[in-house]
């Protein structure tokens, strides 16, 4: 048993988003300090085995930690240091916003899940943007964008246009059309929307981008939002984000919330995701939706993911879980005779 097992007990009977906020006040404590030194030593798994380039940037290491975690990008650094090839913060807004009433987050123990009903709260563009300019991570950070819950659909290009231009020193830029809850954000995704946006974003500069996607998305309307990302010169696909429905297998008390749920019950849904966008496009797919080993992070990287990405897994497995999955990824490299990850990209598709 580890540290982080015997702790778990007692973090769980807390309210998730206060166990949440006081781990973020820990590790933003952590940062530019000896310890956050003495963590990287601990966690970080250094192999160019693992070396993985994919829209033009360069990740030690496949697994990143997916937004919404370090929403207001507070702690990058320190989630480097937990051995992370990269970190995705946001979702940023234009403006702050405080998002939905509490309780908003909700562990499915049982299912080795999460809900959440954040609503984008975040501390706005401008602030992050500040942050990410003095951040100094020595692995890619990705910007997360959302849209205003205030402003209309009409006029959501020139509202992710404003985020972008405030947080541009970040690595690369996510157009969130997919998460469940903002009101009517999940219409983005159909093309005329996702054109004008994603045509937009391109015109005022933002690159690398990419977009991510539900994965309740019917597979014609993701066979759509792939080939819009073509047509517009995007860089890369996520699959997916959080789903709104409920596997008829959950168990926990909180499975009816309102909200996004993500672990390992979305896990095999978005690794089906991963192959069908893989099948259909040479850009490179982040795959996320219940990574929580190297057997799942494999899993999608056979499928045709270039890079992972994890949030629920941490809170269920515990700070070592990118080292473990790296080191997991190692061997399985080696039994299988890959020389590196990117050799095993896409392998269950031939």
């Amino acid at each position: 048993m580890t540290g982080y097992d015997a702790l778990k007990p007692l973090l769980f009977r807390l309210p998730a988003e206060s166990v949440h906020g006081a781990a973020k006040t820990v590790l933003g404590a952590v940062q530019h300090t000896p310890a956050e030194r003495a963590l990287d030593a601990r966690y970080r798994v250094d192999d160019d085995r693992l070396r993985t380039v994919a829209f033009g940037l360069d990740f030690p290491n496949p697994v990143g930690m997916a937004a919404g975690f370090d929403k207001n990008a507070e702690i990058p650094r320190a989630l480097a240091a937990f051995g992370f090839g990269h970190v995705e913060v946001g979702g940023v807004t234009a403006e702050p916003q405080g998002g939905n009433p509490r309780p908003r987050l909700f562990r499915l123990p049982d299912d080795r899940a999460l809900v959440n009903r954040m609503g984008f709260n975040n501390h706005g563009a401008d602030r992050i943007g500040e942050r990410l300019a003095h951040a100094r991570v020595d692995v890619p950070v990705g910007v997360n964008i959302g849209k205003s819950k205030s402003t209309p659909l009409d006029d959501a290009a020139a509202d992710y246009v404003s985020s972008y231009e405030r947080c541009s020193t970040g690595d690369y830029f996510v157009v969130n059309v997919s998460s469940p809850n903002t009101p009517g954000l999940r219409d983005l995704q159909n093309r005329a929307h996702l054109e004008r946006i994603l045509g937009t974003l391109r015109e005022a500069g933002a690159s690398p981008l990419l977009v991510k996607l539900s994965p309740d998305l019917t597979d014609d309307a993701v066979a759509e939002a792939v080939a819009v990302a073509e047509d517009e010169g995007l860089d890369g696909v996520i699959a997916t984000n959080t789903t709104t429905e409920r596997p008829a297998s959950l168990r926990g008390a909180h499975r009816d919330e309102k909200g996004g749920l993500s672990g390992k019950p979305l896990d095999a849904r978005a690794t089906r995701t991963v192959a069908f966008v893989a099948e259909r496009t040479d850009l490179p797919v982040v795959g996320v939706g219940g990574v929580s080993s190297a057997a799942g992070a494999y899993r999608k990287i056979r499928a045709g993911a270039s890079l992972v990405q994890l949030y629920t897994g941490f809170v269920y497995e515990g700070p070592a879980i990118a080292r473990d999955i790296n080191r997991g990824l190692l061997e399985m490299l080696d039994r299988d005779g890959f020389e590196c990850v990117a050799d095993a990209v896409g392998a269950d598709l031939d």
